[in-house]
């Protein structure tokens, strides 16, 4: 399994505005695409001195061929749905995570 991880920090003038697009639109629309099976937001609980609050989200999906499909035929709209709206108030980085190993 591949987690497509994305790391946002949000600008405290838009962060309402950022949520409720982010549960309204932008993790229903990536799991709309169909190559994500389960999505995560949890909240970094670190105090950043640039302000705002950080969050990371994390979607599940089988193999990297499926998420590779997801750069070429959805990234760019969903990326550039985030720029048109936040732009600079809204600073992220993603990185990509194969699952080795679950424990409970």
């Amino acid at each position: 399994m591949i987690l497509y991880n994305v790391t946002i920090n949000i600008h405290e003038s838009v962060h309402d505005q950022w949520m409720n697009w982010i549960n309204e639109h932008y993790i229903p629309g990536l799991l709309k695409t169909g190559k994500f099976q389960k999505a995560r937001m949890v909240k970094v609980l670190i105090e950043e001195e640039m302000g705002g609050t950080t969050y990371s989200i994390q979607f599940e999906t089988p193999n990297k061929e499926t998420l590779n499909q997801f750069y070429k035929e959805d990234f760019d709209q969903f990326e550039s749905e985030a720029k048109r709206l936040f732009g600079e108030l809204m600073l992220t980085f993603k990185t990509e995570l194969e699952l080795i190993s679950e424990h409970k």
